[in-house]
């Protein structure tokens, strides 16, 4: 196969088991214009590639990232070379007190006559096609490669990299009220509200969750009950869908998003439900459902139930009050059964299901004309 033309790059070579390494960058629309993508698929000859599917919504996420101004995007790609590149070492001397690790000099790709690529992406795959779509095409961004024409190493470098779990999702959380970026991703900044919102609920004593909530950095302090994860997805589901008890604090373009009021509504309705419920309030979860993950994620569903109503009342927390001290009797938080789940008030867990059993039977036990109304 004949090279036409290539590419010239300045980069550093190391060996890794006798095997070339070169660190280099590029121009983030160059990254795809070099290296092929090799999905996994299955033919006559048996499995083909090594890639999944490109996932739309995750690429157009960084594609908004990098289109937002000034950004840092230092995340490495790694590719897999072609024997057929060739690196020249540069001449000169070597300073004094060099670590000796690489060389520095020029790498040179090859582009092949029939339009074949000289490389393959081995991790990064979705990072490389946000650049390509990317409005600045020039953003410089890391390269790590490896020489390597054998789809058995691309494969068990590809699974070995992946292997590593990513950070914890409730680490992430917590990160994020202290991440002080103009922009983030439209998932990061989704989140970055209600893990602040969790953050001063934990912090202010005029919170009912005042030194009751578990964090990553918290430990395993007997007194915090109430795992930050819960409330995160709760307050981003009340902050983000067009029902959500919050929903009418947040603005669409962000700009006139107001937390503190975000912040009072939470105080409100939780200070209510630990008025009514003052027996299973500061228990850990394996002796209150309603400090369990199914219970705060049921009884904030029940808020954007009741808070609408209540915002109509002369006494809003009049209102929030009496309705819960109203259905607490028929509560199964500690003890007993619920009335209409057959089931135990231990037997809820946090699954998707149990939730949403949960919270159809508080907003069925609100509705009931037959409970008795307390003063």
């Amino acid at each position: 196969m004949k090279a036409i033309s290539g590419f010239s790059i300045r980069a550093l070579r190391s060996f890794q088991a006798g095997i070339p390494l070169y660190t280099f960058f590029l121009p983030g629309a160059t990254v795809l214009e070099i290296a092929d993508i090799c999905r996994l698929s299955r033919s006559k000859n048996g499995l083909d590639g090594f890639q999944r599917e490109a996932i739309q919504r995750h690429i157009q996420g960084m594609v908004q990232y990098l289109d937002s101004g000034n950004v840092i995007f230092p995340n490495a790609i790694l590719l897999a070379l072609s024997p057929r590149a060739s690196f020249t070492r540069s001449r000169g001397p070597a300073p004094e007190g060099l670590i000796d690790a690489s060389d520095s000099g020029v790498l040179k790709l090859p582009r092949p006559s029939d339009g074949s690529k000289c490389a393959w992406i081995v991790d990064g795959q979705q990072r490389s096609t946000a650049l390509a779509r990317a409005q600045d095409s020039s953003l410089p961004v890391p390269v790590v490669a490896f020489v390597s024409d054998n789809l058995q190493v691309h494969r068990e470098q590809f699974i070995l990299v992946n292997k590593a779990r990513p950070l914890p999702k409730r680490l992430v959380d917590e990160l994020l009220p202290e991440v002080d970026a103009a922009h983030l991703p439209v998932d990061m900044a989704m989140r970055q509200i209600p893990s602040a919102l969790v953050d001063r609920l934990d912090a202010d004593p005029s919170s009912p969750f005042f030194g009751m909530i578990r964090r990553t950095t918290t430990g395993k302090d007997p007194k915090r009950v109430v795992t930050d994860s819960a409330l995160v997805r709760s307050l981003q589901r009340q902050i983000h869908q067009p029902l959500g008890a919050l929903a009418s604090f947040r603005s669409l373009d962000g700009a006139s998003t107001n937390p503190s009021g975000m912040f009072s509504a939470v105080v409100q309705f939780w200070a209510a439900v630990k008025e009514s419920f003052p027996s299973a309030w500061n228990l850990p979860p394996e002796q209150s459902r309603l400090t369990h993950s199914a219970g705060i994620e049921s009884v904030s569903a029940l808020m954007d139930y009741l808070m609408p109503r209540a915002v109509q009342q002369d006494d809003p927390q009049g209102y929030l009050v009496n309705t819960l001290r109203r259905i607490a009797p028929s509560c199964a938080w500690t003890n007993g059964v619920w009335p209409d789940l057959n089931c135990a008030w231990n037997e809820i867990e946090s699954t998707s299901k149990d939730i949403r059993r949960l919270t159809d039977q508080l907003i069925r036990l609100v509705q009931s004309p037959n409970l008795r109304q307390v003063a």
